[in-house]
């Protein structure tokens, strides 16, 4: 009976830990963050079908998503280089954070005046300059995150960024869906881009994560040294260091598929702007939100590598669903089964890289070494599905979602490789150092 009690305790506080002021913050900048990275991704591709573009072109419109895939190279600038005036008030974090949200604001209500029907090139500048904005955005949030949680604590963290990250999807995709079928696409990004003043908001409130002490006198080849090379060459540290970056670029492989072509497999099968909006977009999103509990629990109670081998194949298999509703076309309640699946299993596989990745970053380099990490992430969702067109113009659609089942067997191969000879060892975070100043 005792053992009982303390097992249900034990689930108890791992619950409970969502609810801290801590969670809450890094809840809403997941908001943030995942509010115009479905502008330039699934929102973009049910517009551009809409307005009757193909679906090669389509396709191919997942590669405005390429900043997402070199952040990375600018990362060192914003990792170190402090803002004149904005640093001084806010600190390392939130200046940047600060200035991205309100270029963000003008650039997402900008692109909501262009036309994708006679200037298809018109929107993709404006969804390529969006999209560098949030890749930029995401830089400092994932870093405020992993700056200002203990280690204990990651697996929560990741699991609470994925929730608010899906209620900016139900925002930017739901919201912006549902709007559509009444209102002008321009007034759709105008409230959009209203919601981004918001995040602001919640950056100027939220505190400031203590910075590691830097000497005070440095010359410029030092800081040069700190901001470039210094980051890469901690990494490095990593056993099987090449086999980490693989394995985050082809983890969601399948499910980038699957994502950059769902809206126009939706309007092919016959299902509206509402029924998608309310199925796919308020559902799923609940749904996934869901799952990143579930996941941030798992990680919590079995650690990061069983999570992630559970979620894996969870989001493999649960593509076949969207086979059947292939198969079987225009079915609300088929449609709804898949999306439950899909999305639950893909929440938890996301919570759990997010804990795992977050884990591997040394505090000294933080927005410098996430941003490594989830750029070679984001090339499955950019580079590598922007063939997703093709191969849906190519086969049918059962036959296109069982492929994307197929295409996310590497990552668990090399998830595998790495549970058996290179075991996780989180980065090492010093333990006198108060998570806020």
């Amino acid at each position: 009976m005792a053992e009982a009690v303390a097992v249900k305790k034990d689930w108890w506080s791992a619950i409970a830990a969502y609810l801290t002021p801590r969670m809450l913050i890094i809840l809403a900048m997941g908001f943030a963050s995942g509010l115009p990275l479905l502008l330039t991704l699934s929102t973009l591709s049910y517009w551009l079908a809409t307005v009757k573009v193909d679906l090669t072109t389509i396709g191919l419109f997942a590669l405005v998503g390429t900043p997402y895939t070199f952040k990375f190279l600018w990362s060192p600038i914003m990792d170190q280089v402090p803002l004149p005036v904005l640093t001084r008030l806010l600190g390392r974090r939130r200046s940047w954070l600060l200035l991205t949200q309100a270029l963000l604001a003008v650039a997402i209500f900008a692109m909501g005046l262009t036309d994708p029907a006679t200037d298809p090139l018109g929107t993709a500048v404006a969804a390529l300059v969006v999209a560098f904005l949030s890749a930029s955005q995401d830089i400092v949030i994932d870093a405020y995150r992993i700056d200002l949680l203990p280690l204990d604590e990651q697996g929560h963290g990741a699991g609470a960024t994925q929730v608010g990250y899906r209620f900016g999807l139900l925002l930017a995709g739901a919201g912006a869906l549902a709007m559509s079928d009444h209102v002008s696409w321009p007034v759709v990004f105008a409230v959009l881009a209203g919601a981004m003043l918001a995040a602001m908001v919640v950056t100027l409130l939220a505190p400031e994560p203590k910075a590691p002490p830097k000497p005070e006198h440095r010359d410029y080849g030092e800081v040069v040294k700190e901001a470039v090379i210094d980051p890469f060459a901690d990494f490095m540290m990593h056993k099987g260091w090449i086999l980490i970056l693989a394995f985050t670029l082809f983890y969601k492989f399948g499910d980038a598929l699957g994502g950059t072509m769902a809206n126009p497999f939706y309007v092919k099968m016959g299902f509206t702007g509402t029924e998608i909006a309310a199925v796919s977009k308020v559902w799923g999103v609940w749904m996934t939100v869901a799952g990143a509990i579930l996941g941030g629990i798992a990680v919590a109670r079995w650690g990061v590598f069983k999570a992630l081998m559970i979620g894996g194949i969870l989001q493999a298999v649960t593509n076949l669903t969207f086979a059947y509703v292939a198969t079987v076309g225009h079915d609300l309640p088929a449609l709804a089964i898949a999306i439950t699946a899909d999305n639950i299993a893909g929440g938890a596989a996301g919570a759990a890289l997010v804990a795992y990745l977050s884990g591997l970053c040394n505090v000294a380099y933080t927005a410098t070494q996430y941003a490594l990490l989830t750029s070679f992430m984001a090339q499955g969702r950019t580079w590598l599905s922007s063939g997703s067109g093709w191969l849906a113009d190519h086969m049918d659609w059962a036959t296109f979602w069982i492929a994307t089942m197929l295409f996310a067997v590497p990552g668990l191969v090399l998830l595998a490789i790495m549970m058996r000879y290179f075991p996780y060892r989180p980065a090492a975070r010093p333990a006198d150092q108060p998570a806020v100043s």
